[in-house]
C-alpha cells in the first residue's frame, strides 16, 4: 500500500473513533490500525485506539495483551502489569502473555516478582523452555546465578538446541568463575645500545562481592640482571557507579621500585562516559609521585579512553598521555585495541632510575601498540597478543633516540 494512502486511512480511522462515544466498528480492523500506529512511532494514538475498542470488547485478550506490551515498551511497567494480570486471570493458558508479563517484571527490575510469575506460568506450561529461560533470568537477577545455571542445564537436557539457553550458559559459567590464573611474557628489542629486555608475569585473581583482588609476581631480566616484584591490585566497589583501584608492591631488586603504591577512583557518568582520578608513587633512592586521570566513553561496540600523567619535577612537570581504542566483538573478552602515546611515564619499568628520576621523567617518547584479545567459546581460556613500537630518547645521551620493538603474549584461565 502507498505510504501516503496508509497514513490517510489511519488518520480517518482514528478520527472516526474519536467522534464516537462508544465503539461501534470492526474490532479486528481497528486492532490492525492500532498495531500499525504502534509500530510507526505513534504509540499514544495506538493506546487510545486500543482502550476505545476495549470499552466494547473488554475480554478481547489479544488487544489488552498488546496494549500491556506497548506500556512496557514505554517504561510504564505498573500499567502494563495491571493489564497483563487482567488477561492472565481470565485466560491463564496464553503462553505469549505469560512471557510478555514476566519480561515486563524483569524490565522493571523486579526479579523476585518475575520469578514468582515464572513459577506460576510453569504450572500451566510444565518444562516449557522459554518460560524456564525467563525463570533463569529472574534467578540470576535475584542474586542466585547458581540456581539460574541449574535451570539452564535442565532446559538443555530436554531441549539441547535451545540457542538462547546455550548462550546464557556460557555467560553464567563465566560469571560464576570467580578464580583466574594468568601468565604474560613480553620482550623489548632495542635498535641499539641494549640487549633485549624480558618481562614475565604470574597472577592469581579472585572475584569477591566487594570487588576483584589480583596477586601478581613480576619477573624481569634487564641489564643482564634478574629481579622480582610482588604486587597486589584491588578494585573495591564502593557504591553503584563508583569503584576504586588500589595498588601496593614490594621489591629488593634495582630493576623495580623498592616500594610502589597508588590509588584511583572511577566514576560512571551520563551518556556512557567514565572518569577517574588518582596517583602512583614509586620509591627508589628518592620517591617519584605521578598524578593521573582518565576519561572513557563507550559507544556501541567501541570504547575510547584518554589517560594523562603529570609528574612534578624541576624545572617543570613532566607530562604524558595515552589514547586507547577498543573494538569489541562478541563480549568484553574479545576485542582489538590500538594504543597511541606521547611523553615518558616513570610508571613503565624499562629503566633503573638510580637516583636520576628528574632526568628520566623528562625524556621524550612516542609509542604505538596493536593488540588482539580473544577467548575460547566457553570463555574459560583467554588469550592475547600485542605488538608495538616506541621512539625513545636516550637517558644518557639527550637529543638522541632509539627504537624499541615490543611483543607480548598472555594467557588466562578462569575456574570456580
Amino acid at each position: 500500500m502507498n505510504k501516503h494512502v496508509f497514513i490517510i486511512l489511519i488518520f480517518i480511522s482514528f478520527c472516526s473513533f474519536g467522534q464516537q462515544k462508544a465503539f461501534k466498528g470492526d474490532p479486528d480492523r481497528a486492532f490492525k490500525v492500532a498495531r500499525d500506529l504502534a509500530f510507526n512511532k505513534q504509540r499514544k494514538q495506538a493506546q487510545d485506539t486500543l482502550l476505545f475498542i476495549l470499552t466494547k470488547y473488554p475480554d478481547y485478550h489479544d488487544i489488552r495483551s498488546f496494549l500491556a506490551s506497548t506500556y512496557s515498551w514505554d517504561g510504564e511497567y505498573k500499567k502494563a502489569k495491571e493489564a497483563f494480570d487482567y488477561v492472565l486471570k481470565k485466560a491463564p493458558d496464553r503462553l505469549d502473555t505469560w512471557q510478555a508479563a514476566i519480561k515486563n517484571e524483569l524490565y522493571s527490575e523486579a526479579p523476585f516478582s518475575a520469578l514468582k510469575m515464572a513459577n506460576k506460568a510453569l504450572l500451566y506450561f510444565p518444562n516449557n523452555p522459554d518460560i524456564l529461560y525467563l525463570k533463569a533470568s529472574a534467578e540470576d537477577g535475584s542474586g542466585n546465578p547458581e540456581e539460574a545455571l541449574l535451570t539452564i542445564n535442565n532446559i538443555l537436557q530436554e531441549s539441547p538446541n535451545h540457542e538462547k539457553s546455550k548462550a546464557y550458559k556460557i555467560s553464567l559459567t563465566d560469571k560464576l568463575s570467580l578464580n583466574m590464573i594468568g601468565l604474560n611474557a613480553a620482550v623489548d628489542v632495542y635498535s641499539e645500545t641494549f640487549d633485549p629486555m624480558q618481562y614475565y608475569l604470574l597472577k592469581y585473581v579472585r572475584q569477591t562481592k566487594f570487588g576483584g583482588i589480583h596477586f601478581k609476581i613480576n619477573f624481569n631480566r634487564r641489564f643482564q640482571s634478574n629481579g622480582l616484584q610482588y604486587e597486589v591490585d584491588m578494585y573495591p566497589r564502593i557504591v553503584k557507579g563508583l569503584y576504586a583501584y588500589v595498588n601496593f608492591g614490594l621489591s629488593n631488586s634495582f630493576l623495580f621500585p623498592n616500594i610502589r603504591y597508588g590509588a584511583e577512583l572511577y566514576k560512571s557518568l551520563p551518556k556512557s562516559f567514565e572518569a577517574s582520578l588518582g596517583f602512583r608513587s614509586l620509591k627508589y633512592s628518592t620517591t617519584t609521585n605521578i598524578y593521573t586521570g582518565s576519561v572513557g566513553w563507550y559507544t556501541g561496540n567501541s570504547y575510547w579512553s584518554f589517560r594523562a600523567y603529570v609528574t612534578p619535577g624541576d624545572p617543570g612537570a613532566s607530562k604524558s598521555g595515552t589514547l586507547n581504542y577498543r573494538k569489541y566483538r562478541r563480549d568484553a573478552n574479545n576485542y582489538l585495541s590500538i594504543n597511541v602515546g606521547m611523553g615518558f611515564s616513570p610508571d613503565i619499568y624499562r629503566f633503573d632510575f638510580g637516583g636520576n628520576e628528574e632526568t628520566i621523567i623528562n625524556l621524550n617518547s612516542q609509542k604505538l601498540n596493536f593488540g588482539y584479545y580473544f577467548s575460547s567459546k566457553n570463555n574459560k581460556n583467554l588469550w592475547g597478543a600485542l605488538a608495538g613500537v616506541s621512539h625513545q630518547e636516550i637517558s644518557f645521551n639527550p637529543g638522541s633516540y632509539f627504537w624499541i620493538y615490543s611483543f607480548s603474549l598472555s594467557w588466562n584461565m578462569k575456574f570456580k
